[in-house]
């Protein structure tokens, strides 16, 4: 069963695991979704600022909040 980018991020992102969410940006066919990882990363690694580094953050919960409500999921038939 192939798990879709946007559960694989929402992941990665809560238990921080900041290498596997930087292939992923590398690897996801979503642009906005890529776009979203790196910048969060970026601000994470070099930013001083706690508050740009919550907003990236949330914006990329927000992010994929947005989009596995349109993402249609896989469904398993027991």
């Amino acid at each position: 069963m192939d798990i879709p980018d946007y559960d694989k991020a929402l992941y990665y992102t809560l238990w921080g695991y900041w290498d596997d969410l930087l292939v992923l940006m590398v690897r996801t066919n979503d642009d906005m979704l890529s776009k979203k990882i790196q910048l969060f990363l970026h601000a994470f690694h070099y930013s001083l600022d706690e508050r740009k580094i919550m907003e990236s953050h949330d914006n990329l919960l927000y992010y994929l909040d947005h989009a596995m409500k349109y993402d249609p999921s896989t469904v398993m038939k027991l």
